[in-house]
């Protein structure tokens, strides 16, 4: 005996994500630098010096983030608890970026990346050297 069917399949494909093509700015900045040179070849960057800050409560938080933006590289990544401010100095801001440095360097959750990678020792050892620069 056959059995009559009374609803037909929906021919529907998986729902698939569209994605751009090409990387957003904010995902190259979360790229490691190895893996940036290998995708897309070394950068032509000179020593930098990267602050990345989340939110925080106080006074000093709106005055670090105008400060943050006037760096030569200005980012804001990531959404609700893991939003960060990525600010990238160089040798000739080192001025700007001590007085962002003082205001966020005690927050928890500020990492100081050298060429965009953890290093260790950068506040300790990294950061005092720069201030050197200072005193010219």
């Amino acid at each position: 005996m056959a059995v009559e069917r009374r609803t037909q399949p929906l021919e529907r494909f998986w729902p698939y994500a569209e994605h751009p093509e090409d990387p957003t700015p904010e995902e190259l900045a979360t790229l490691d630098p190895d893996l940036h040179a290998a995708l897309f070849g070394p950068r032509d960057l000179p020593f930098s010096i990267t602050l990345v800050f989340p939110r925080f409560d106080g006074d000093s938080y709106a005055q670090a983030v105008e400060l943050a933006r006037k760096a030569p590289e200005y980012r804001e990544v990531g959404t609700g608890a893991e939003f960060r401010h990525r600010a990238r100095f160089f040798p000739g801001n080192a001025l700007q970026l001590r007085d962002v440095f003082e205001l966020t360097g005690s927050q928890p959750g500020t990492e100081v990346l050298i060429d965009d990678r953890p290093i260790p020792y950068a506040r300790e050892l990294w950061l005092p050297l720069l201030w050197f620069l200072l005193l010219r």
